[in-house]
């Protein structure tokens, strides 16, 4: 039963979630955030719930968790409500400076998201990551829309395998980006929708950094000098870069279901990738702008 009372409810019609979202507003004027999921994932979003909950305890700026339980239309959880815009959506509108400035808080956010170790049972890093790279290698060579080039992405997984060997699994967001990120009217920057969370190596997280390459480079750079503390090892860019071929292989065959427009968008993200990272014969991609010195100009 919903222990917060409402007088009205707004459908919001965004993300790739398959949660339905409410804004909600209590007699008092107060917004909230209501996600609502089928009753079959209880246990699912009960443990998302809790993760969120430890997140939270660690101070990073969020959807705050309220509430959670079942309801007649399903499993709900009540979030506070952020004011502000998405960061996707005010990305080109900053200075660059500002998108570095936001992007090295993104990486520190991130670091303490981090700290939240995995269960001590979960299955050996190297293991379960060799299988779905296998499975997502498997899943390009099938697919009917092949990358120029996209060999290249193969050849590095193949030959960089060595680097999953003795990788830590910690708490992921699971899509962490540019994309699940708001910068609230209070000028601060706020990560939303932990829906994806898993547990994996850190560093695999960076996964998504792309996103946030595409549209500011310097808010990609900020991000990793932020996470490092400015001093960023190089296994961490081999690392990135197999992770980043992996998941620029499944891009197509996983667009294919949700028509041309987004196959099209996955195949120009695979040739900035691969532009990027010189058809991988470089693990530190272009768009990364180095360590910026206290008060240098941009």
């Amino acid at each position: 039963m919903v222990q917060h009372k409402f007088v009205s409810k707004k459908y919001i019609d965004k993300g790739w979630s398959d949660d339905q979202k409410y804004c909600v507003t209590d007699a008092e004027g107060s917004r909230f955030l209501l996600r609502i999921s089928p009753m079959e994932q209880y246990d699912k979003k009960k443990s998302e719930y809790e993760l969120m909950c430890q997140v939270a305890a660690l101070g990073v700026p969020m959807c705050m968790p309220l509430e959670f339980g079942t309801s007649d239309e399903g499993v709900y959880s009540i979030q506070s409500w952020i004011d502000g815009m998405d960061v996707e959506e005010l990305i080109d509108s900053l200075t660059t400076d500002e998108q570095y400035a936001y992007g090295c808080e993104a990486g520190r956010i991130l670091k303490a998201i981090h700290s939240i170790p995995a269960p001590e049972a979960m299955e050996d890093w190297e293991i379960y990551f060799n299988r779905k790279a296998d499975h997502k290698i498997r899943m390009y060579e099938q697919c009917p829309i092949q990358y120029e080039n996209g060999q290249a992405l193969i050849d590095y997984i193949n030959d960089h395998r060595h680097l999953l060997h003795g990788r830590p699994r910690t708490y992921q967001h699971g899509d962490y980006h540019i994309g699940n990120m708001m910068i609230g009217t209070d000028k601060k920057l706020y990560i939303i929708d932990f829906n994806r969370n898993d547990f994996g190596d850190p560093w695999e997280e960076f996964n998504r950094i792309v996103w946030c390459a595409q549209a500011a480079p310097q808010f990609a750079t900020g991000m990793v000098n932020g996470y490092f503390c400015d001093d960023v090892p190089m296994e961490f860019w081999e690392l990135l870069a197999l992770y980043i071929s992996s998941n620029t292989l499944s891009s197509v065959p996983w667009a294919i279901p949700f028509g041309e427009k987004e196959v099209q968008v996955m195949v120009e993200q695979a040739n900035d990738v691969l532009r990027w990272y010189d058809y991988m014969k470089n693990p530190v991609p272009i768009w990364y702008k180095g360590v910026k010195k206290r008060g240098s100009a941009t």
